[in-house]
């Protein structure tokens, strides 16, 4: 038998001072009294006298503390060996992803999505960036997708003023970030920018290793974007901007051995590409976890101080025979 938490031990050395100081308690009582009205002041039969009280309840705090040390009995351990997957996510805050053809618009859709997609990974450490013209790290890889879901909530871009959208700034992000292993997934939530070009950054993808999942966000129609103001985009000519989605950002996933996406307000796509995600990945890192196999025994110190308590702590009284007469 072994104790999981020893050092609740220590507390012991408290017994004979609570002792100690119970017993001069007691005493002090009796010197204030005859002993003829001490005497008095005790209920015949009435249950346990102090002394024995006390020391009831000093055996019950000792098991007690002997119960929060913890006692087991070692079964031996379990290795669990944990293979996971690390995924950089990336989300497009160009002033286009602020466009409204889909509701509300298509950056907080990407946002909806990203959450829907954390409760369909497993064994996937994340990590998360945003970009336009050039990226900039807002969570590190991580397997807490709490704090990953609090950090996007409260991502805010009002005060951002860059233009444009460069598909290269995420992918060397995540060539910095994962430059110790072979394969690199990159997921981007993204309207696909203006270039119609994308044959440098399939080449730097295809180099450095980087599987590129593309979650299209946007329609061919195209929608308006609205300044901070509220008023409705023009260009120098006066005219609405209505800004579409770019076909051309397809080739960026395909070709890379990613997968290509468009956006869907039903949440099955999300399970999907979580499914793509495991199985076009290779595990990157192996974690070793383990179980240590234990019998507790902390429940019988614990019963048997409660049972010790209740008698020290309950009145016991003796019976007295009476004997009956005969009439």
């Amino acid at each position: 038998m072994s104790f999981v938490h020893p050092w609740w031990f220590a507390a012991l050395l408290l017994l004979p001072i609570v002792w100690w100081a119970a017993r001069q308690s007691g005493d002090r009582l009796r010197k204030r009294f005859k002993p003829e009205l001490y005497a008095k002041m005790l209920t015949p039969g009435g249950g346990l006298d102090p002394r024995t009280r006390r020391l009831l309840l000093l055996l019950a705090s000792a098991l007690v503390i002997t119960a929060l040390a913890r006692p087991v009995i070692e079964k031996g351990e379990i290795h669990l060996k944990q293979k996971t997957v690390d995924l950089m996510v990336a989300f497009d805050i160009s002033r286009s992803m602020f466009a409204d053809d889909v509701y509300p618009n298509r950056f907080e859709l990407a946002r909806r999505k990203f959450f829907e997609l954390l409760n369909d990974l497993k064994n996937t450490r994340v990590g998360v960036m945003g970009f336009s013209s050039r990226a900039f790290l807002i969570a590190p890889l991580t397997s807490d997708y709490d704090s990953l879901r609090y950090l996007v909530k409260h991502m805010r871009f009002d005060y951002v003023s860059l233009r444009g959208t460069d598909m290269m700034a995420p992918l060397e992000v995540t060539d910095r970030l994962m430059k110790d292993r072979k394969r690199k997934a990159l997921l981007i939530f993204t309207d696909g920018g203006d270039d119609k070009d994308l044959s440098k950054e399939i080449a730097f993808a295809k180099t450095h290793g980087i599987k590129v999942f593309i979650y299209a966000v946007g329609t061919q129609k195209g929608g308006i974007m609205k300044d901070r103001n509220g008023a409705v985009v023009r260009d120098q000519h006066g005219n609405i901007v209505v800004v579409k989605l770019n076909p051309a950002i397809r080739k960026l996933a395909e070709e890379t051995g990613g997968v290509y996406m468009t956006y869907s307000l039903g949440s099955g796509d999300m399970k999907r590409l979580a499914r793509e995600i495991r199985r076009r990945l290779v595990p990157s890192e192996t974690k070793e976890r383990t179980i240590h196999q234990r019998e507790e025994l902390f429940v019988y110190p614990l019963a048997l101080a409660i049972a010790l308590y209740l008698a020290a702590m309950s009145s016991l009284p003796r019976r007295e025979k009476k004997s009956r007469g005969r009439v």
